[in-house]
C-alpha cells in the first residue's frame, strides 16, 4: 500500500499517547470517528467540536477507512474508559516514568 498523506492529520508523539490527531488541537481521530459511528452527524461533530471544520470530519472519516482494525481498537477502548468512568468503577492509573 502506497504511503497516504492527511492535510489534516497529525501524530505527535506525547501527544495523546501519539495516536493520529487533528492538525492544531489535541482532538483525536478515533474521537471524532466514534461520535460519527454513535449516529452523530457531520454538523453535530463540528458544533460538539467547535476548532473543527466539516473538511476536517471527512478526513478523520477516511483515516478511519484507510487504518480501520487500529481505529476500531481506539474507538472500543474509548467506549469501554466512558463506560467506566460513567458507572464509577474506573481505576486510575498513575504514569510510567520507569523509562525515563
Amino acid at each position: 500500500m502506497a504511503s497516504l498523506l492527511y492535510r489534516y492529520i497529525q501524530q505527535v508523539q506525547g501527544v495523546r499517547s501519539g495516536h493520529p490527531i487533528i492538525e492544531g488541537t489535541r482532538i483525536g481521530v478515533h474521537d471524532v470517528v466514534g461520535l460519527v459511528l454513535s449516529g452523530a452527524g457531520i454538523d453535530d461533530v463540528t458544533r460538539s467540536l467547535p476548532p473543527v471544520t466539516r473538511a476536517q470530519v471527512y478526513e478523520c472519516l477516511a483515516y478511519y477507512e484507510d487504518h480501520k482494525e487500529a481505529m476500531d481498537l481506539l474507538i472500543a477502548r474509548q467506549f469501554a474508559d466512558d463506560q467506566e468512568r460513567a458507572a464509577g468503577t474506573a481505576t486510575p492509573t498513575l504514569p510510567d516514568y520507569s523509562e525515563r
